[in-house]
């Protein structure tokens, strides 16, 4: 896995890994069973696009 450090500003996210640990692990497993996922980046995504 390639981790790079967040830009240092008050609205940067977490590291990456304490990210991914956030992730349910079956959905973990799901992701790189069917898609051979890999997670290297993690951004914000605003609410209004989740609906």
């Amino acid at each position: 896995m390639h981790t790079e450090s967040p830009p240092e500003d008050k609205g940067s996210l977490p590291p990456l890994e304490d990210l991914v640990k956030r992730i349910p692990m079956p959905t973990r497993d799901l992701m790189e069973e069917l898609f051979r996922a890999k997670f290297v980046t993690v951004k914000r995504v605003p609410q209004s696009a989740l609906k």
